[in-house]
């Protein structure tokens, strides 16, 4: 499945892609053109290939798909950008409502519930806790342009981008304005995927699907409350639950932040 779209310029843009910094935060400024959230990197052309490395100097791509969606839709090679995957979802035996094949078979009445379930294995499955780990580490390990992406680019994505905000001081306001952000930036590759299963689905499946294609802020603010009462704060999250080093905020900022 393609993920291009066109933008109200008509310009040609990868689906749900953006940059997450560019914006205050509590310390400063967090700097743009290093993290970009993306949708899966399917079926590139050139020129969206040149322009990634060219315009946004991306040189490294981080996959949260698991690896039976990565072998259905590989993202497209790219010379001179390094991949990594990291299976969010691995350990998780229920239903992963983030994986397209999952979201066909759920009932409309049950698609919310399904969400709901998923977030809250994005803050307490054991991968979610050692991927979101390897990929902070990451970050600070390779201070360069970086793509993160899953499927849709909107659960396992939408959680990394809120911990990457979180961290660079970003309020919860400011953490729910990107978040839902995806619901219109996915307007058209949406209409496409629901296009492709309307001869397959029933009324019921492709108004469920239709849902799971779709963040919901009840989706993020339930991940936080799981994340308080299982950790007790953020700081309890990064430091008890991801085990990243003491320092790790200040020499995020350090790096990412411009100071005032």
């Amino acid at each position: 499945m393609c993920i291009l779209a066109k933008n109200e310029k008509g310009e040609i843009m990868l689906a749900n892609f953006r940059d997450i910094g560019g914006i205050p935060v509590e310390a400063g400024n967090f700097k743009s053109g290093y993290f970009y959230r993306s949708g899966q990197l399917t079926d590139l052309s050139e020129q969206d290939i040149r322009s990634l490395k060219k315009d946004y100097k991306i040189k490294k791509i981080y996959d949260f798909r698991s690896a039976q969606e990565i072998e259905e839709q590989p993202d497209t090679e790219i010379d001179g950008i390094e991949k990594e995957n990291i299976d969010i979802l691995q350990s998780v035996a229920s239903i992963n409502m983030a994986a397209l094949n999952n979201m066909q078979g759920i009932d409309s009445k049950n698609v919310k519930n399904a969400m709901i379930e998923t977030y809250s294995s994005l803050i307490t499955s054991e991968s979610a806790i050692e991927g979101y780990k390897q990929f902070l580490e990451g970050i600070l390990d390779k201070n360069t342009p970086l793509v993160f992406h899953c499927f849709a680019g909107k659960d396992r994505t939408g959680i990394a981008a809120a911990i990457i905000l979180k961290i660079a001081g970003a309020t919860d306001e400011q953490i729910m304005n990107d978040y839902l952000k995806t619901n219109s930036s996915r307007v058209s590759i949406n209409r496409e995927i629901l296009s492709t299963f309307k001869s397959t689905l029933t009324k019921d499946q492709l108004k469920a699907l239709n849902i799971a294609l779709l963040v919901d802020k009840s989706y993020l603010i339930h991940a936080q409350e799981v994340l308080n009462k299982t950790y007790g704060s953020f700081e309890g999250y990064l430091f008890e639950g991801l085990k990243v080093q003491k320092d790790y905020i200040d020499t995020f900022r350090e790096k990412f932040v411009i100071r005032k």
